[in-house]
């Protein structure tokens, strides 16, 4: 019986620090992943479980990346949490077996990029701290809507932070911030799976090497980030050029 391929190392931390910037930015870091994951021959070889612990792996290291969230937000982030938990737990294997397709894929790029052009003619007068209760519902809802790859997490909130009033720079703060729970949740869950099945040590280095490298380029990503938001149209067209390279890897796949 043949054994399931492995992670590389090298595959993983070029991955890693791939993910910082593709996690922070609303560019769908699971589109970049798997883009980059095409070009890599140990990525390829992988299954769709080891594909999914390795997701986890670098999630687990932009998160620690992020940091701890303030206690005086946690009312807030709980808030912005609960859907796309809720969700999750209710769709993670509806949306993995019919929404995985790079057409589909494709089409979250999209849609993403519509709704950030949409929201950003909102007038920009609200910081973070301003953010409320009902502020923080709408944004669990983005969160949970981005589930759907391609639709990108820090995209969807971006979106609907900006709908709602929000700058730009507060907007990318409050994507940051409500990333922290979401990040941890799914490492914490999907973490306990991948213990539990007892993987050889070399499998646990690469993934370790994996999350190191997307904690460096989550936190290098993060400071960059803050010093200029361009609009919202920068990263659509960003996105659409994505959607169009996607869509160019799957047909010559099929060739």
């Amino acid at each position: 019986m043949l054994r399931p391929a492995e992670p590389r190392p090298a595959d993983t931390v070029a991955l890693g620090l791939l993910q910082g910037p593709a996690e922070l930015l609303p560019v769908s870091s699971t589109a970049h992943i798997e883009l980059l994951g095409a070009r890599l021959a140990g990525y390829a070889r992988l299954s769709a479980a080891g594909r999914k612990e390795l997701a986890v792996a670098l999630h687990a290291g932009s998160a620690l990346a992020l940091g701890a969230p303030r206690r005086e937000r946690l009312g807030l982030l709980a808030a912005a949490t609960a859907p796309a938990a809720l969700a999750g737990l209710l769709l993670e294997g509806p949306i993995e077996r019919r929404l995985s397709a790079p057409a589909a894929m494709a089409a979250g790029l999209l849609a993403g990029s519509v709704a950030l052009v949409v929201a950003d003619r909102r007038p920009q007068r609200r910081i973070a701290s301003e953010a409320e209760f009902e502020d923080a519902v709408w944004l669990g809802l983005a969160q949970a809507a981005a589930l759907a790859p391609g639709i990108s997490r820090s995209g969807a909130v971006r979106a609907a932070a900006r709908a709602r009033g929000f700058t730009r720079a507060a907007a990318a703060e409050l994507a940051a911030e409500t990333a922290v729970p979401v990040l941890a949740g799914a490492t914490v869950l999907k973490g306990a799976r991948l213990l539990g099945r007892r993987p050889p040590r070399r499998e646990l280095v690469a993934l370790g090497a994996g999350a190191l490298a997307a904690a460096a380029s989550t936190a290098a990503a993060r400071a960059a980030a803050r010093r200029a938001e361009p609009p919202f149209a920068v990263w659509a067209a960003y996105r659409t050029a994505l959607a169009a390279a996607v869509l160019a890897v799957r047909h010559n796949g099929r060739r």
